[in-house]
């Protein structure tokens, strides 16, 4: 018995231990916000109370793009050796005017890259800005849901829903009308929160 109550209390500890890797840009660095306003912080100050024991690693660098986070991806992975990667980019492949396919791509192998290392992987999709055409709008959201598709990775289809598509959404953005302000982080967090603790479980 005394075994196999160890047993028990090494895999509570185990379980408990577990590490969530967030891969993104300036919408996840805190970019413009106060130290700590940052939804990724809130992850970590919700995820204590939910989940004791496990922790957030923020590898967001604000200007990443889905090739440097491709490039940046194997290193962080062997490092950090997570449970959950959460892949929020793309957003600046959009801005500077790259290639879908190229998206897709770098996309596709992060995926696969943490897939491979034994870690499940939540993908944040985005849109681009409405003055780049509906057509080519529609492509570039469809890329997240064909990413997904084809690695069969968990999904949020617009990360800032409810942000970005609020009738009134200058209320929730910086100036610069690109980054969204502290009030927005926690609903950024509570769009996300129900597929990432899914992925948790």
């Amino acid at each position: 018995m005394v075994g196999w109550g160890l047993g028990s209390a090494a895999l509570a500890a185990k379980v408990a231990a577990r590490k969530v890797l967030v891969l993104g840009d300036s919408l996840s660095a805190e970019y413009g916000l106060p130290r700590g306003a940052g939804w990724v912080t809130l992850l970590q100050l919700k995820l204590a109370q939910e989940s004791p024991g496990t922790t957030v690693v923020n590898a967001s660098i604000s200007g990443e793009t889905t090739a440097g986070g491709r490039s940046r991806l194997p290193a962080l992975l062997k490092q950090h050796q997570p449970d959950l990667v959460v892949i929020e980019l793309g957003g600046n492949d959009a801005l500077r005017g790259l290639a879908l396919s190229m998206t897709h791509d770098n996309l596709a192998q992060m995926v696969r890259a943490a897939q491979v290392s034994g870690t499940r992987v939540l993908l944040l999709g985005m849109q681009m800005p409405p003055n780049y055409g509906a057509e080519m709008a529609h492509q570039f959201a469809q890329t997240y849901a064909q990413v997904a598709k084809q690695t069969r990775c968990a999904l949020v289809p617009f990360f800032l829903q409810g942000v970005g598509d609020d009738p009134d959404p200058l209320k929730w953005f910086q100036p610069d009308r690109i980054h969204p302000n502290a009030a927005a982080q926690p609903r950024m967090l509570a769009h996300v929160w129900p597929e990432l603790k899914k992925q948790l479980k």
